[in-house]
């Protein structure tokens, strides 16, 4: 068990291994009630909820509480503490025990267990446990980003692109907006992906697309686990996408995720 006086970044693979056995957990979990019916909830945003979603929420908070009992927890099915409570928080576990519950609905598979561990407002560590397909995305300083598929360890490495070259992008499959048709307007889009959950960061991080613009709102963790993935999948430098975490609205602006060291600013209307 890692307690108080651990030391977070000496522990970090050890940490992450037990991350990753947590999330594979709480992702079988969820398949039990992938392959029959359910009743479908929805919460006070009109967001759906189900028994996978509040069943993946108590395995991964239980294991969690074992595993790092000093580390506080912010999950999207559990109650968050008010930013009074919370804004002395240098370190804390940012979860979304099922995200793309609009994709597990329909079932298309594109779902996801996303765990990651935020220090001073930043992603150290991210975990994406894709069940239906059993492909594990993973990422810490130490590791740099990781696929794992069976027993085979892929490291991800995402492309450097320029901003006039074409370009294949990553989009919401249930959030369309204006916003982003005015972007990709902007740019010369090769090929248009649509993909469920926080896959979309992964997808970015190992290559198969380009950049993912999102320029509605997110929360704070439906992102957390992906940019961690993302950030590490640099060849030689952290990746920036200019998200912060445990702000007073736990609430995101639009980003775009894309490696590139062009100026984004001139794409993206004010």
């Amino acid at each position: 068990m890692i307690g108080s006086t651990c030391n977070t970044s000496q522990n970090l693979p050890e940490l992450l291994n037990q991350i990753i056995i947590l999330a594979q957990k709480a992702g079988e979990k969820t398949l039990e009630y992938y392959y029959q019916d359910y009743k479908v909830d929805y919460k006070s945003d009109n967001s759906p909820l189900t028994l996978a979603d509040l069943a993946a929420n108590a395995i991964i908070v239980a294991g969690l509480e074992d595993i790092a009992p000093d580390i506080p927890i912010i999950s999207e099915e559990s109650g968050i503490a008010s930013y009074t409570k919370r804004k002395n928080w240098q370190k804390f576990w940012l979860v979304d025990p099922l995200d793309g519950t609009k994709e597990f609905i329909k079932k298309n598979g594109e779902f996801t267990i996303n765990i990651a561990l935020i220090e001073n407002k930043q992603p150290i560590l991210g975990v994406i446990y894709f069940p239906v397909k059993k492909w594990l995305y993973f990422a810490s300083l130490q590791t740099g980003s990781r696929k794992r598929i069976g027993n085979d360890d892929i490291l991800l490495q995402s492309r450097k692109v320029k901003l006039n070259e074409p370009l294949r992008v990553a989009e919401s499959r249930s959030h369309p907006s204006e916003e982003l048709e005015l972007f990709l307007s902007k740019l010369n889009v090769r090929k248009r992906v649509q993909v469920g959950s926080s896959l979309k960061f992964c997808y970015v991080a190992e290559g198969k697309v380009d950049i993912y613009p999102r320029l509605s709102p997110t929360m704070e963790w439906d992102v957390a686990a992906g940019d961690a993935i993302f950030r590490f999948s640099g060849k030689d430098r952290i990746l920036e996408t200019g998200l912060t975490y445990n702000k007073p609205d736990l609430r995101n602006e639009g980003f775009v995720i894309i490696n590139t060291e062009d100026d984004l600013d001139r794409f993206i209307s004010k």
